[in-house]
């Protein structure tokens, strides 16, 4: 597997083998291509039709039934997450993990309304905040998503006219 990872560490094969067999999975050519493509394309977050047309390139004999099933499995096992930009369209990517296997912080993400464009950003803001909801409330937050919606430099910082 190439590393061409922004922030976040990339797992190799091997270490995505011994992970499925951590959560109990059987390592399957299916899901360990479906890891490796989101793990090469960090920042690409893809639709499921794009994962096959890549996964496709290497195993030319798998189905896009196929791809959806094992997008499922891995979601349900916390190793990628669905992604919404509120298009419409759902996106996959990696879960942020670390060599153990166990989940790192999570990253957010930089909206473009001009020209779309996603950016992610990692910030550790948002666990203090949980933590005081905690101490607060006594509600124990899971989980929160956070996508903040502007103007990227290369548009100028305001909209195409």
């Amino acid at each position: 597997m190439k590393n061409n990872k922004t922030q976040r560490e990339i797992l190799t094969s091997e270490e995505f083998k011994a992970l499925l067999k951590k959560r109990g999975l059987k390592v399957t050519t299916q899901r360990l291509a479906v890891l490796e493509t989101l793990g090469i394309n960090p920042d690409a977050h893809l639709t499921v039709e794009e994962i096959y047309d890549l996964v496709k390139k290497s195993n030319p004999e798998i189905g896009l039934a196929t791809i959806y099933r094992t997008v499922q499995v891995l979601k349900e096992l916390q190793l990628i997450d669905r992604v919404n930009f509120d298009d419409g369209v759902e996106r996959y990517e990696l879960v942020h993990l670390s060599k153990d296997g166990s989940q790192k912080h999570h990253h957010h993400h930089l909206i473009c309304v001009n020209c779309g464009r996603v950016f992610e950003f990692e910030e550790d803001m948002m666990e203090n905040l949980e933590l005081k909801i905690s101490k607060k409330t006594g509600f124990k937050v899971i989980d929160h998503e956070v996508k903040l919606y502007g103007y990227c430099k290369e548009c100028g910082g305001k909209p195409i006219e």
